[in-house]
């Protein structure tokens, strides 16, 4: 790989006798790895299905090793989310942050989804997930992915980091700031992170790095967690950032990660993960707020629902669903199931809120496929079931009508008792309501 001089010096100046080992690295492929979905599979099942050993990784009790040249997408769970590729070190950040079930989490630089959707297995998908991204397109990507592993308790912005904070403040239990860095550890899988590296672009990050976490710790309760990860190796860009940021927040103290992967970071109790440490590239720091009064008001934790024009609603998900609805929204000619704590809204820009579960069409209801996505078969009323290498699951996948027999009505397609989406049962066939965005054609 022809890496820039620059970098090439600069990381002999920062590693010296471990040089030569991180340079023999850049001839070996990348790691790739995947991340296991408890929220809508177990890995007993996952591991039967898929055709490589299941070596588990230390950055992840979820997270395990994949060989190379194995194409995800090719395998129907990977499109029902019982999985998320994942190269395994990338996992380590949310390690360090351990949300809880019931708290309300923030995970500020959010795309393309990997960080977020590990915080809502972690959560169980309970309390709140609020998921942001300032860039749209990679927004829609973050909501998809959400979707796709069927996570409901979580809000999907689009928003400055200033906005959240100003909106938000001493709000979240624990917030994660992944920040947009210069992308050291990315250059064995991404020739582009190595085309756009320059020293003037590493500082450039830093002033941006400095000015989201601040944002970020005006948003963390008092007693909260505040972890700061980037995927680059340069000090100003990671341990320069905290040291600053510590100097200029007194009510933030350093925390000592309780973790065997990795190494400690250059001069603070971080964590610094290079490749001749079994990863790509990363750094994570883990702070918290001290504790101390709270300044701000409580804040309500269910926002203002309005219950206007959900007629028929209830009724529409009683007849799919075991379980309750929840708070139902209608937001033009959608109907959302709402995250169970949830705050005012308004006035900021909202990707999705919970899940979709249905679209007003004349005068009757129709079910989208995030209200199936978001549940277990076990909790829905009609499902056709499917084994991984039934031909019909690669079919339904391709969006195309399949065989079923299958009570009249709406029904869920699931593959080894993944839900993968719905479609409407008649005559023995289940017509195909996959949305033709997500139709794949895999073998």
């Amino acid at each position: 790989m022809d890496l820039p001089a620059r970098f090439l010096s600069r990381m002999q100046k920062l590693l010296g006798a471990e040089f030569p080992a991180f340079l023999a690295c850049y001839s070996e492929p990348h790691r790739r790895g995947i991340r296991l979905n408890p929220l809508k599979c177990d890995a007993d099942t996952l591991f039967r299905t898929l055709p490589f050993p299941s070596a588990r990784t230390p950055f992840s009790s979820l997270s395990f090793e994949a060989p190379a040249g194995v194409r995800m997408s090719s395998f129907p769970l990977y499109h029902a989310g019982a999985f998320y590729a994942q190269e395994p070190s990338a996992s380590s950040a949310v390690t360090l942050l351990d949300p809880q079930p019931g708290e309300r989490v923030l995970d500020l630089c959010a795309a393309p989804g990997g960080k977020s959707t590990q915080i809502a297995a972690l959560t169980r998908d309970t309390g709140l997930l609020w998921a942001n991204e300032i860039v749209p397109n990679r927004a829609l990507v973050l909501a998809s992915n959400l979707e796709r592993m069927g996570v409901r308790n979580a809000v999907v912005s689009c928003v400055s980091a200033e906005r959240l904070a100003e909106r938000f403040p001493g709000f979240f239990d624990r917030v994660l700031v992944d920040a947009p860095c210069s992308g050291e550890g990315m250059f064995r899988r991404d020739e582009e992170a190595v085309r756009a590296w320059s020293e003037e672009h590493v500082l450039a990050c830093v002033k941006r790095q400095s000015a989201i976490l601040q944002s970020a710790a005006s948003c963390v309760r008092p007693g909260g967690v505040l972890v700061y990860s980037t995927c680059t190796f340069s000090l100003e860009e990671n341990e320069g950032v905290v040291e600053r940021f510590l100097r200029e927040n007194g009510d933030f103290e350093l925390e000592t990660p309780d973790v065997s992967f990795g190494r400690r970071a250059f001069g603070m109790d971080a964590v610094r993960v290079f490749p001749m440490d079994g990863g790509e590239g990363h750094f994570a720091a883990r702070m918290r707020r001290k504790d101390g009064p709270c300044t701000v008001e409580s804040m309500n934790t269910k926002g203002s629902v309005s219950t206007s024009g959900l007629d028929g609603a209830e009724e529409l998900y009683s007849a799919l669903f075991l379980d309750a609805p929840g708070d139902l929204l209608r937001v033009g000619d959608k109907i959302l199931l709402l995250p169970d704590a949830v705050p005012e809204l308004s006035g900021l820009r909202i990707v999705r809120a919970g899940c979709e579960f249905a679209e007003v069409k004349k005068n009757r209801l129709e079910p989208l496929h995030g209200a199936f996505m978001a549940h277990r078969p076990e909790t829905i009323r009609n499902v056709l079931s499917l084994s991984f290498d039934d031909p019909r699951a690669a079919a339904f996948l391709r969006g195309e009508e399949i065989a079923a027999d299958l009570q009249r009505g709406y029904a869920a397609a699931a593959v080894e008792g993944v839900t993968m989406g719905f479609g409407k049962a008649s005559d023995g066939v289940l017509k195909n309501r996959l949305p033709k965005g997500l139709r794949v054609q895999i073998s």
